[in-house]
């Protein structure tokens, strides 16, 4: 079941979670798959209705008696060990306000911060402390977005949205997954919104601050 996860991530966020101790792997494979699985739903969503049916479905789910989840679901299954999964439920906002019809400020600024929410909670899950995890969860979501957006004017307002990004400090080493992801999408933000693991280089930046943390 898990590898299966493990192969519906994207290859960044596999890459990244390689540096995850082994104790928070799979609470951060719960995040990272669900995430996932939200980016299909708005990427497959030809329809808008259908689409939003989908991250309904997914705050229903979050809304409701956790006994009553669906079985055989490999997602499902990993956040029923999550203490308080229905904080997550700001991350599906995020994705699913990427259906409008103009990826403007707000948009831009509603799924950011539908990203910072669910690491925070990654953070709490785990146990530990980590105040400043917000720049990075910013910078992931702004550099993770202009990096998949298909219009010139959209990758110019998210990268004027990153504008003046604080840096991502170094975060506790259970969070090594999004100090990484983070690393990687500065990286992107700076080249005007290249894909986040372009070759060799972003290979190598990876790795230094998996291993380091810097």
């Amino acid at each position: 079941m898990i590898k299966g996860l493990l192969d519906e991530l994207p290859q960044v966020q596999r890459l990244a979670l390689a540096y995850a101790p082994r104790y928070a792997q799979r609470t951060t494979l719960a995040l990272l798959a669900l995430d996932a699985r939200l980016a299909a739903v708005l990427r497959h969503g030809r329809e808008p209705v259908l689409a939003q049916m989908r991250f309904a479905w997914w705050r229903d789910l979050f809304a409701g008696d956790r006994a009553a989840w669906p079985r055989g679901d490999a997602v499902v299954h990993l956040l029923q060990e999550w203490r308080d999964p229905a904080a997550l439920v700001s991350l599906v906002d995020g994705w699913e306000g990427l259906l409008a019809e103009a990826l403007d400020r707000p948009v831009i600024d509603a799924f950011a911060a539908g990203r910072v929410q669910a690491i925070n909670q990654l953070a709490s899950e785990i146990g530990v402390a980590a105040p400043t995890a917000d720049a990075c969860g910013m910078c992931w979501a702004l550099g993770d977005l202009a990096a998949h957006v298909e219009k010139s004017e959209e990758r110019a307002a998210v990268l004027d949205a990153a504008e003046g990004l604080e840096a991502c400090p170094r975060l506790p080493r259970p969070l090594r997954p999004i100090q990484v992801l983070a690393a990687l999408a500065r990286r992107s933000l700076r080249r005007g919104g290249t894909p986040l693991l372009d070759g060799p280089h972003a290979a190598l930046l990876a790795m230094r601050v998996g291993i380091t943390g810097r």
